[in-house]
C-alpha cells in the first residue's frame, strides 16, 4: 500500500519549514520513528520521523524547499 507522508505540525506557530536534508533516499527501508528528514522552523531545527514502516518510493520535496504543514513529503510503500 502506498502511504503519502505529510509534514506534521512541529510547533504552535510553525506553519512552514525549510527542508535542510533528507536522511533517506528512494529504495531505502524505514521503520516507524526513523528520521526521514531534517527541517528548520523559524525557531528550531527538527527531525521528521516516519509514521509508517516500508520502503521509500518517492521524495516529493527537495532540499531548500519551503514546505507548509500538511504538504506531501514522500511516498512509502508499506505492507
Amino acid at each position: 500500500m502506498r502511504q503519502i507522508v505529510k509534514l506534521p505540525k512541529l510547533g504552535d506557530t510553525a506553519n512552514e519549514v525549510l527542508v535542510l536534508e533528507w536522511s533517506v533516499a528512494p529504495g531505502d527501508s524505514v521503520a516507524v520513528g526513523d528520521v526521514l528528514m531534517r527541517v528548520e522552523t523559524d525557531k528550531v531545527e527538527a527531525d521528521v520521523p516516519s509514521p509508517v514502516a516500508g520502503v521509500v518510493a518517492e521524495l516529493r520535496v527537495d532540499v531548500e524547499d519551503e514546505v507548509e504543514v500538511g504538504a506531501a513529503l514522500c511516498v512509502i510503500e508499506s505492507g
